[in-house]
């Protein structure tokens, strides 16, 4: 008759954590209860970590497996005697703690948890409580590991970028062509920045086209010595419409990354790349498209290089633009008083369009101007005026 346990979990002893990462202790309990006095010969305690693959080619089924972390011990219960194989006794109304401990591998031997759509890498804790002429109950917790990856590096902080152009034909004629250039100031980044994107787009064929821009994710997933990619579209953002003979240039546009997992590069079996896809979506043809390289690590870029220089040169700009047009607008001298204003009314431009090719004719495409009626004088002034269309100056009396 199997005998009925109570509980039988894993509690760590920080669960606010959130992930783990190389050479982190991952420590805990087992915590037990029973409700029938059981015997226990020995509690097993297993650290798990592995990558698997898993899918289906035809009829044929792909599968393949490493592992990152294999930890083993059997742990015993303090303050509670044990027989002479080793088996202790539990008794209902009880609890029982068995405590564990151990630490992961040091940096460059694990690689950052991860599900996807064929395969997974994942890691956990397992308890194996073995009893007498009974099966032996198994537990599991899993926990989070995430590998620093620095995206400081001098590699992922030098810019990268490229230039494409394209063809475009319609039945087999020519049609003109489409190009792009563009650049980014750097390849890595952390999830919530930003990516500045300086690009150029030129269009000589007859078709409107569309500048675009998209962070794209590429899983890779290795098995039984086959390949396959999945690849998904994590955010966009798009131009402005190009029509034929134009062009149009991006400076500094920004595209955001979203909450993605870090890039996984030192796995085997399963990769994860992510990329900047630059492109200009052509009616009727095969996009034009430019990938650039990107990293997604866990520690943010703390640099203030040209890109603080680059804004700060903007923001000059902008100011000495802002200088030189209110140093346009604004007169270098003050403003006439109101009398010497109302005093000149002569109109230098006519009112109406095409007035000066008008010669007084009965031409139907010509209007007769209103009568211009000037605003009234103040009531100190001594100047009469006759509005007949021209303003006319009298003496003073």
């Amino acid at each position: 008759m199997t005998k009925r346990v109570k509980a039988f979990e894993i509690v760590f002893n920080d669960p606010s954590k959130t992930f783990y990462c190389s050479g982190d202790k991952v420590a805990g309990k087992i915590l037990v209860e029973v409700s029938e006095v059981t015997r226990v010969m020995a509690m097993r305690v297993l650290g798990v970590g592995c990558a698997k693959v898993e899918y289906a080619k035809g009829k044929q089924r792909c599968r393949e497996e490493v592992d990152y972390l294999k930890y083993e011990d059997v742990v015993h219960l303090d303050d509670q005697p044990a027989d002479t194989d080793g088996s202790v006794i539990l008794r209902p109304g009880n609890k029982y703690e068995y405590s564990f401990g151990f630490e992961l591998p040091q940096q460059g031997h694990l690689v950052s948890s991860y599900k996807g759509k064929f395969g997974f890498v994942q890691y956990f804790v397992k308890a194996l409580m073995e009893r007498p002429a009974q099966p032996a109950l198994e537990c599991r917790k899993h926990f989070e590991v995430e590998e620093p990856l620095d995206v400081n590096t001098p590699d992922l902080l030098s810019p990268t970028g490229g230039m494409k152009e394209k063809k475009v034909t319609c039945m087999f004629i020519p049609d003109g062509q489409v190009s792009l250039n563009a650049k980014i100031d750097r390849r890595g980044f952390c999830e919530g920045e930003e990516i500045c994107i300086d690009a150029k787009f030129e269009n000589t064929c007859s078709r409107i086209v569309v500048p675009k821009a998209a962070i794209i994710a590429k899983h890779t997933y290795q098995a039984n010595g086959r390949t396959k990619v999945f690849r998904q579209k994590l955010s966009s953002v798009r131009g402005n419409h190009i029509i034929s003979g134009m062009c149009d240039a991006w400076q500094g546009k920004s595209i955001r990354v979203p909450k993605i997992k870090p890039s996984i590069l030192g796995c085997n079996i399963i990769r994860v790349e992510y990329a900047l896809m630059i492109y200009m979506h052509i009616p009727g043809s095969d996009k034009l498209v430019l990938e650039l390289p990107l990293v997604i690590g866990t520690v943010p870029y703390n640099g203030f290089g040209s890109r603080t220089n680059s804004m700060s040169s903007q923001d000059g700009s902008v100011s000495n633009a802002s200088n030189s047009w209110v140093s346009l607008r604004m007169p270098s001298s003050a403003p006439p008083s109101y009398c010497d204003v109302t005093r000149d009314c002569s109109l230098d431009q006519p009112l109406t369009p095409l007035l000066d090719d008008y010669d007084g004719g009965d031409s139907p495409i010509f209007m007769n101007a209103p009568q211009f009626q000037f605003p009234a004088l103040p009531a100190y002034s001594e100047v009469d005026e006759e509005f007949n269309g021209n303003a006319r100056m009298l003496p003073v009396c």
